[in-house]
Parts: C-alpha cells; structure tokens; sequence
C-alpha cells in the first residue's frame, strides 16, 4: 500500500482543526493522525507522532506558532505548513515563519469561507504533499541559513537614474526565505532595476516588500500602478495582480486572468521586460512548485537577455527551477548562497546606460 502523508493539525480554534481534519483526511494520500491546540501541544505530539507535515497556526495561548516552530526546528525537524489569517499581523507572522524554516503557508478557514480563501482543500492537500517531500536535513540546512543572516547595513546612498539591466526575480514555494537571504546579500549600488515575482495572495506581498526593505539595502515596495523603474529600486507584484512595464517603463497592474494557474505570474512580467528591454533583461527563477517562469525565460533569451536559476542543493521544492533548465534556457545555475554575486556580475556586465535611454 502506497505511503500516506501523516499529519498533525494544529490549532486553536476547534472549528479550524474540524475543517482542516476533514479536508486532508478527504485525500486518499493523506492521514491526519493527531490534533494539537497549541503550540506546547503541537512540540509535544510532533516529538511522540513524528509526523510527516505539521500544519500550524500562528496566535496560539500558552505557546504561540512561531514559539513552537522554532522549538519544532531545533528539536524533531519537521516540514510546517503555516495556516493563516488573512489579516495583516498574521501576514508579518507567517513571513517571520518560512524565514525560521516552514516549508509554505495556506489562508486558514473561517465561517464565511469554510474552505480558506486561497484555493481550497485541493490547495492545502497539495501544500502538505509537497511538503511531506522537504527532508529533515535540508530543514536543519534552511532553519541554519535563517538563523545566521542578519539585515543589512540601512545606510542608503543616493542613487544615480542610471544603470544596464531590468532583472525579474521570480519565486514560489520557499521564495519569501530565499527572497530574505538573497536580498540581504545585496549591496546598495548594484546597476538594476528590479522586479520581484512571488506567488502569494493578496495581503501578503505588502509585508513581504516591508520585509524585504527591512533586511536590504535597495528600496524595496509593493508595486503601485504608473511606478517608475530606476536603478537601485525593488517592485514587488501585488497579490491578485499580474505586473507589466508599459511601454513608458512604468508598472502596469492587471487582474487578467490567471497564468500557469497563479497571478501574479512571473512570464507575464518577464515577457514585457523582455519586450521593453531586450538584451538589458535579466531573469531569475528561484525556488518553487510548477512551471512559472518557463515562457518569460525563454523570451529573455530570445531577445538577448540572460537567465540565473537556483540550484537543486538549496531548493525548498525543484520545480521552477528544473522546468527552466531542462527547457535549455538557464544561462547560469547557481545555489542561493551565491545567486546575489551572480547577478552583480551579470548586471555590470551590462551596457552602461539608464533605463530611460531604453524607453
């Protein structure tokens, strides 16, 4: 008989952990095997039922989520799943968590949508299979990686409006840790616009840019219509959004329908940059689950612009990534260590002229 994925629930609230229970155990790929009602509940029954994925919610009594997930990362490693509230607190929760280690996150239910609002119990199932595949080394090796990087220096230089290339960083599954540590590791003068790609609903991308600005030394703000690209700045697509540069070079925010199954999607960002730019374009693919990104790299390249993927060795999940690759249009494959290094290089190596000589 094929494996089931062993799942403990963990929640406060009963309502959630009934209706979490119900849909996982609705898969027959997947067994929930326990429930927990906080945090010292949750350390506790993962350490005796050694669980294949926990689901975790954040703002928990007596031991809250991000509490018990670092005790879950030191002690018994464990793929987490974060459950969430689509609230903006919870959003900054769950960001700190897959910076500590979680593997993903999914918008917890609630009476008026029983079956949380990003996708439904399909979505959950397949997060926690996906999930079931991280191994417990690669979660020592993520938890390790967090807890070693420290934001960069907030000295910001004035900038000048010139530099060579327009990179689009793309990312899914494991994107906002691998965003974190990637964006700390850059320095404040690097040649390039910059537009960030994450797969997350709405909510979320908001505090993912005041993370990011937090931990870098680039400006870094969720993309707002008619925005303006300049060297040294960080867009961020909305949640709910696809992103374009028009031909003005200004941010263009669609909600067209969705693209690979996601919006925003990173080949639709990728192509108009690719449009726009041509040989000044640069993408990046990162982290994360399905195909995204495989059109927007294929069209860099056909205009004369370069493509950095992850390496296999620090993906939380292989799939952007290796359906980039095996379409013969990585440029580049690097581990996440020495992405940022990377895509200096690439960005110096640039013509040296602005973005608006470009428009």
């Amino acid at each position: 008989m094929k494996h089931r994925t062993r799942v403990l629930v963990v929640d406060d609230s009963a309502f959630s952990r009934g209706v979490l229970s119900r849909k996982l155990d609705g898969d027959p790929e997947i067994e929930v095997i326990g429930l927990a009602r906080d945090g010292a509940e949750a350390l506790e029954k993962t350490r005796d039922l050694k669980p294949d994925v926990v689901t975790l919610d954040m703002q928990m009594p007596l031991m809250d989520g991000l509490t018990a997930l670092r005790h879950i990362m030191a002690d018994c490693p464990t793929p987490v799943v974060v459950v969430s509230a689509l609230t903006s607190e919870d959003a900054k929760l769950t960001l700190e968590a897959l910076e500590l280690g979680a593997v993903d996150f999914f918008l917890k239910p609630s009476p008026s949508n029983p079956v949380g609002t990003n996708g439904g119990s399909e979505d959950l199932a397949t997060k926690v299979k996906q999930a079931s595949r991280v191994s417990a080394a690669q979660l020592k090796t993520m938890a390790y990686r967090s807890s070693r990087s420290q934001p960069g220096s907030r000295e910001r230089r004035g900038r000048p409006e010139v530099g060579g290339k327009v990179a689009v960083i793309g990312s899914s599954t494991g994107g906002p840790r691998a965003l974190c540590q990637l964006f700390r590791d850059f320095p404040d003068d690097i040649p390039s616009a910059m537009l960030v790609v994450q797969h997350m609903p709405p909510g979320f991308t908001r505090s993912l840019a005041d993370r990011l600005d937090q931990l870098s030394r680039l400006e870094v703000t969720e993309a707002q219509p008619g925005d303006v690209l300049r060297q040294g700045r960080v867009l961020v697509a909305p949640g709910g959004f696809h992103m374009r540069v028009d031909e003005r070079g200004r941010i263009e925010l669609t909600r067209e329908a969705l693209v690979n199954g996601v919006r925003p999607a990173v080949d639709v960002t990728m192509e108009s940059v690719a449009r726009l730019f041509g040989a000044d374009s640069l993408g990046v693919v990162l982290t994360g689950i399905g195909s995204d990104g495989v059109r927007g790299a294929a069209s860099i390249r056909a205009a004369g612009g370069r493509v950095l993927v992850e390496d296999e060795s620090t993906c939380t999940v292989f799939g952007m990534p290796k359906a980039v690759i095996e379409s013969g249009n990585a440029d580049v494959v690097v581990p996440l260590s020495r992405m940022a290094e990377e895509i200096i290089r690439t960005c110096k190596a640039s013509r040296n002229c602005s973005v608006g000589d470009r428009l």
